[in-house]
């Protein structure tokens, strides 16, 4: 076997840790959580949560070859790889709601069996196509009857916060989320929200009480209460606070939510019927050659082209997109058609950083980036002119993504171009096809070169020389 390698984002919890070792990824159960992860696995929860696809699967690890490479561990769990990770900050408003509602669905119903969940933690989640996963299962533990709900502040900085900036003050989330990893504080939610905000009992329950006895202090608003008082929460008092909120967030929605200026893209663009057509051919044939099991589509607007790929032999598509109409319109499609599609959230002119503790707990977009197969359709001219990002570093960035992939090229002449020069000044002298080609040919060989518009957009497909 390979040597054994820490999953960096698993270091905090005394109970185990994650580790990746031969392409195969291993959980441990120490001393501290064995008791705990005994006594749940003994009530067969955890496995009607994996058999109902709501829970990563796990198994016990009897091999003593693998067993040696965890000394420490009172239990090995194997867990399958899922095919990409994501982070909180990188869903759309829709994707961060279902995460949510996830979460308390499980909490539910592991409190129905006397089990409960230690923490509130959104980054426990994560997504296989449009479906929310928990992939965690050291976070449930058996209920004490009469315990407060502690995870109470976690779940609304790293859930009920952010959706609330989006519904209420119609603030997209995301930036903010990723600056600070564990999610909005409830005491900048309180500030930012209309008075109106303060007549709800709902707002003051979760948001303005806390945000009021956690000020000045430090961790877990509701653990600061329980010191304070005896109180206890019943059971029954407990399933009502969780039923409370899933209801609150099911009926959320962003503010002012309406159609963008890419949104509509995939069935509004320059294109004519027999260009689009033309155009998802390219893809259909693409996918169907390479047969990828993780293909990225970078600016993937409604998913349309993710869709073509998905149904002439790619496995799996991450898409990319910086538009908030687009992702949901993307999302709206992987849910609709069971899509093993998961669109997120990309500033490609300022991805998703190394960040956490020693700038490695949670991975940059480049390290996760990688795949077997891209497509950039419609995408280099919003970083080459929107961003004035020079074109042979666009180029190089997008080769790096895979081995093989098809790239569009959009001329100047293109109305969509013409748009974005209409109110600056034209600087781009070294934004032509010939330069393009040139930049491409130094990465990558060019395979084809096919003319998909009228107006003189290109779809280049590479591969790597050594491919």
């Amino acid at each position: 076997m390979n040597s054994v390698v820490p999953v960096p984002g698993s270091f905090r919890d005394p109970a185990g840790a994650v580790f990746e070792c031969d392409g195969k990824i291993y959980r441990t159960v120490s001393h501290v959580g064995a008791k705990a992860f005994e006594a749940v696995r003994a009530t067969g929860f955890l496995d009607r949560m994996v058999s109902q696809r709501r829970l990563v699967g796990l198994k016990e690890v009897t091999s003593p070859e693998v067993l040696s490479r965890f000394p420490t561990a009172v239990h090995v769990l194997e867990h399958p790889k899922l095919d990409y990770i994501s982070y909180p900050y990188e869903w759309c408003f829709q994707q961060l709601r279902a995460a949510a509602l996830h979460h308390l669905d499980l909490c539910l119903d592991a409190l129905a069996e006397g089990l409960t969940l230690s923490d509130a933690t959104a980054y426990n989640i994560q997504f296989t196509g449009p479906r929310p996963i928990f992939i965690d299962h050291l976070s449930f533990r058996p209920y004490v009857e009469g315990e407060l709900w502690l995870g109470h502040n976690q779940f609304c900085e790293q859930f009920l916060n952010p959706l609330l900036l989006s519904s209420e003050c119609g603030i997209s989330f995301n930036d903010w989320y990723r600056g600070r990893l564990e999610g909005i504080p409830t005491p900048a939610i309180a500030k930012l929200l209309p008075l109106k905000a303060r007549l709800s009992l709902r707002m003051n329950a979760h948001i303005f009480l806390p945000a009021m006895l956690g000020k000045g202090g430090q961790g877990d608003a509701v653990a600061q209460r329980e010191k304070k008082n005896t109180h206890s929460l019943s059971r029954r008092g407990y399933e009502g606070l969780l039923l409370q909120l899933k209801g609150w967030i099911t009926s959320l929605k962003p503010k002012g939510a309406k159609a963008t200026v890419w949104a509509d893209y995939a069935d509004g663009n320059t294109y004519g019927d027999a260009e689009r057509k033309g155009k998802r051919e390219l893809v259909r044939d693409f996918a169907s050659r390479v047969q990828p099991n993780l293909l990225f589509d970078l600016g993937c607007n409604s998913g349309d082209f993710s869709q073509v790929a998905l149904a002439s032999g790619a496995k799996s598509v991450i898409g990319y997109d910086f538009d908030q109409g687009a992702l949901t319109a993307a999302h709206h499609r992987a849910r609709a058609e069971n899509l093993a599609f998961l669109p997120l959230f990309l500033d490609a002119a300022n991805p998703s950083p190394k960040q956490g503790w020693g700038q490695s707990e949670r991975a940059g977009f480049s390290e996760r980036a990688l795949g077997d197969g891209v497509i950039a359709l419609a995408f280099i001219h919003h970083l080459a002119i929107g961003k004035n990002i020079p074109l042979d570093r666009v180029v190089s960035w997008i080769v790096e993504r895979a081995p093989v992939g098809l790239i569009e090229f959009v001329p100047k002449s293109d109305p969509t171009v013409q748009a974005m020069l209409r109110y600056r000044e034209d600087i781009f002298s070294n934004y032509t096809i010939d330069t393009f080609r040139e930049c491409l040919g130094k990465v990558a060989e060019i395979q084809t070169e096919t003319v998909v518009s009228n107006a003189g957009r290109v779809i280049f497909e590479y591969r790597h020389r050594a491919q």
